[in-house]
Order: C-alpha cells, then structure tokens, then sequence
C-alpha cells in the first residue's frame, strides 16, 4: 500500500497511463485485424498508412516494442502484396 502522497499519486497516474494504453493498442490491434480479414487490395492498401502511422505511434510511446512494431508492419506489407 502507498505510505505518501507522492506513491497514492504515482498509483493514480499509473492507472491512468494504463488505460490510455490499453485503448491504443486495442484500436491498433483491431485495425490490424480488419487489413489481415479484407480479401480487397485497394482498400488494405488505402487503410495501410493509417495502420501503419498508429503501429509507429504505440513503439514511440513504448507500448510495444520497436521491433514488433517492424515485424507487425512487415507482415502487414506481405499480407497486402499476396492479395490479388
């Protein structure tokens, strides 16, 4: 348990970083989703930069790892290219 003000406020804005974080990687995981069900090429590649920028965002903001950031784009791209 917080022994001070300052851990009660550390408790508080960890909760709240928590949440922030969790919404964005969910909408990101999501939209990852909906490119990886599409069987239409026009629109994974319209959708793509989108995905691409909110996949950028979280490894900025050290939700996920820049390296998983790479690999998720990475298999994003082979998934548009195999569509026909």
């Amino acid at each position: 348990m917080a022994n001070n003000a300052s851990a009660e406020k550390c408790i508080r804005q960890n909760e709240r970083h928590r949440l922030h974080n969790r919404y964005y990687a969910r909408t990101t995981r999501n939209a990852i989703r909906a490119i990886r069900n599409t069987a239409d090429k026009n629109e994974a590649e319209q959708n793509a930069p989108k995905v691409y920028k909110m996949i950028d965002k979280l490894a900025k903001i050290g939700v996920i790892h820049k390296n998983k950031a790479s690999n998720l784009k990475s298999s994003i791209a082979l998934h548009i290219n195999k569509l026909s």
